[in-house]
C-alpha cells in the first residue's frame, strides 16, 4: 500500500530534514533525481543525451530552483539547456548561478521582440526547439491555474514534459484543474505521493509518477490517504483453500432488482458469484431471472425466506416504494455487514426513520455516486472529494465509497483509501450493480469493510479496462479500447481477479 501525504505534511517533514541536512544539499538531491529521469527520457527517444535540447520553465521559489539545478546537471552531460524565467526578479539565485556555471543560459519569458502573446523571441525559440521541457513553474504552495504567460508557453510545447513535484496549475490537495495547467508525461515527486497525483484530473495531468528519495521519508508522519496496488489486492483476495467449504468462504445475500429492473439483480448477483463467494443467496422479485442466468445461486422471492447469510448487498433496482423500504429495513436489522447502494441510498436520504432499523454493531457501507452523495450530504462532494467523503463517513458512522474515476473510500475513523482507475470505462449503466455484488461478497468473507471496498473497486476498474481492451482471454490487447456494457465488465471480473493474483506472485 502506498502512502499519500498532504502538502502540509511534506513541508513539515522537509523542515525536520533541514534541521540536520542543509537545504541546498536536499535541493540538489531532488534536482539530480529530476535530471536522471530527464536523461532517461531523452535517451529513450534517440539512444543518447549529448547534443539534445532541454527548456526549463522556471517560476519563483524552490520549485524553480529544482528545475535550474536539474538543468545544470543535464548541461554537464552535454545537453543544451535554456531556462525561461517567468519571474526573473524572483528566480532562485543559487540555482540560476549553478546553471550558468555549467554553461546553461537563461532568458526572460517576456523578453525583447515579443510576439502578440507577449512571449519573447528567445523564450519562444527555446520552447519550440526543445526535445524535452521541464516544468518548474510552481510548487506545492501554489493554487489556481497557470497565469497567461506560463499558459501560453505551455501551449506551445510539443515535446514530452517532465514536471518537478507536480504539474503546475493542478491543485496540490485536490487534483482539481480549473484552468490552464501542465499535462506532464512524467512527474518526479519527492519523498512520497501527493493527493494531486492520485485524485481527479490531477492524476491524468501527472502522467507517470516516480517518487525520488531525498531523505525525507523517515520524517513523514502517517499518510492522510493510502493507495492500493494490484499485488496487495491479489495477495488478500479470498481464494478457497483445501480446508474450505461453501460456508467458510462467505455466504452473501443479494437483495436487488424488481419486475421493472431485473437486470440489476442479475448483475449484482453475478458479481458475487464471480468474486468467488462460497454461496450466493438472492432474495427478490427477479428470482426466476437470476436462476436462469446463475443456476448455482439459491434464489427466493423475499428476504425473509433467504436463509442465513454473512453479509448483505442491497439496493440496486429495489425501487423507492413500500416494498423497497421494507427490504432495506429487514437487511439493516439483520445484524450483518451491509453494502447499501442505489435505491437504498435514496431511501436513507429521504426517510430518516429508516436509519432507526440499523443495527449499530453491524458495519454499513454506502456507495454513492456524486448525485446520491448530494442527497446524503445536502450538497455535492465539491473539489475536495477526500474531505467530503471523510466528513459524511463520520456523520453516518459508515464506510463511504464515493464513486468516480478516482474512487475515494473513507472509514468513520478518518482512514481513506483511493483507487485511481485513470480511465472511464466503468461509467456505464449497471456498472455500480456489479461493484455492489463484489463488495457484498468480500464483506461476507470477513474482510474489514474499508479494505473490502478498496479491493472491490480495484478489481472492478481493472475488469472494465480489460473488457474495453478485449484482453479478457488469451488474445491480444487492443490499445484503443472500445465502449463496454456492464455485462462485459461482469464477464471480465474473473480475469481481473486472476491478474491481481498473478501480480502478487513472487517475481
Amino acid at each position: 500500500m502506498q502512502g499519500v501525504w498532504t502538502p502540509d505534511q511534506v513541508r513539515g517533514a522537509e523542515q525536520r530534514l533541514f534541521a540536520r541536512t542543509p537545504e541546498p544539499v536536499v535541493m540538489r538531491r531532488a534536482a539530480y533525481a529530476v535530471a536522471g529521469q530527464c536523461a532517461r527520457a531523452l535517451s529513450d527517444q534517440t539512444g543518447g543525451v549529448a547534443g539534445r535540447r532541454v527548456a526549463l520553465l522556471v517560476g519563483a521559489g524552490n520549485n524553480g530552483g529544482d528545475a535550474l539545478w536539474a538543468g545544470a546537471f543535464l548541461r554537464r552531460r552535454g545537453v543544451g539547456v535554456t531556462a525561461v524565467l517567468l519571474v526573473p526578479e524572483k528566480t532562485h539565485a543559487a540555482g540560476l548561478e549553478g546553471l550558468r556555471r555549467a554553461g546553461g543560459r537563461a532568458v526572460p519569458a517576456e523578453g525583447a521582440n515579443a510576439d502578440t502573446s507577449g512571449i519573447g523571441a528567445e523564450a519562444s525559440d527555446a520552447v519550440e526547439r526543445a526535445d524535452l521541457v521541464i516544468d518548474g513553474i510552481v510548487g506545492l504552495s501554489a493554487r489556481g491555474p497557470l497565469r497567461p504567460t506560463a499558459a501560453e508557453l505551455v501551449r506551445r510545447v510539443l515535446v514530452p514534459i517532465v514536471a518537478v513535484d507536480l504539474p503546475s496549475g493542478v491543485d496540490p490537495m485536490t487534483g482539481a484543474v480549473e484552468g490552464p495547467a501542465v499535462t506532464a508525461d512524467l512527474t518526479v515527486t519527492f519523498g512520497g505521493l501527493k493527493p494531486c497525483h492520485v485524485l481527479g484530473t490531477g492524476a491524468v495531468h501527472s502522467g507517470e509518477v516516480t517518487v525520488a528519495g531525498i531523505g525525507i521519508t523517515e520524517e513523514l508522519p502517517a499518510p492522510e490517504v493510502s493507495l492500493l496496488d494490484a499485488a496487495e489486492v491479489g495477495e488478500e483476495w479470498p481464494i478457497p483453500g483445501p480446508a474450505d467449504d461453501k460456508y467458510s468462504t462467505g455466504v452473501v445475500g443479494i437483495a436487488a432488482g424488481s419486475a421493472t429492473y431485473p437486470g440489476a439483480a442479475v448483475l449484482a448477483t453475478g458479481a458475487a458469484v464471480q468474486a468467488t463467494a462460497g454461496m450466493v443467496r438472492y432474495a427478490g422479485p427477479a428470482a426466476d431471472d437470476v436462476r436462469s442466468r446463475w443456476p448455482e445461486v439459491v434464489a427466493t422471492g423475499s428476504v425473509g425466506d433467504a436463509g442465513r447469510v454473512q453479509a448483505w448487498a442491497v439496493g440496486p433496482g429495489i425501487g423507492l416504494g413500500a416494498s423497497g423500504r421494507e427490504v432495506l429495513r429487514f437487511v439493516l436489522e439483520s445484524g450483518r455487514p451491509v453494502c447499501a447502494d442505489a435505491d437504498s441510498i435514496t431511501i436513507l436520504s429521504d426517510d430518516e426513520t429508516t436509519w432507526d432499523s440499523r443495527d449499530p454493531d453491524a458495519p454499513l457501507v454506502l456507495t454513492p455516486h456524486a448525485g446520491e452523495f448530494a442527497r446524503l450530504a445536502g450538497e455535492g462532494p465539491g473539489m475536495d472529494r477526500v474531505a467530503a467523503a471523510r466528513e459524511v463517513a463520520a456523520r453516518y458512522d459508515a464506510f463511504l465509497l464515493l464513486k468516480g474515476n478516482t474512487t475515494v473510500i473513507a472509514a468513520p475513523d478518518g482512514r481513506v483509501l483511493v483507487n485511481d482507475a485513470r480511465q472511464a470505462w466503468p461509467a456505464t449503466a449497471g456498472s455500480g450493480d456489479v461493484l455492489t455484488g463484489l463488495i457484498g461478497a468480500l464483506l461476507a468473507t470477513g474482510i474489514e469493510p474499508l479494505r473490502a471496498c478498496g479491493y472491490a473497486a480495484h478489481v472492478h476498474s481493472l475488469a472494465a479496462e480489460l473488457a474495453a481492451h478485449g484482453a479478457t482471454g488469451d488474445g491480444p490487447r487492443s490499445e484503443a479500447g472500445a465502449p463496454i456494457g456492464a455485462s462485459a465488465l461482469l464477464a471480465a471480473v474473473p480475469h481481473a481477479i486472476r491478474a491481481v493474483r498473478d501480480a502478487a506472485l513472487p517475481s
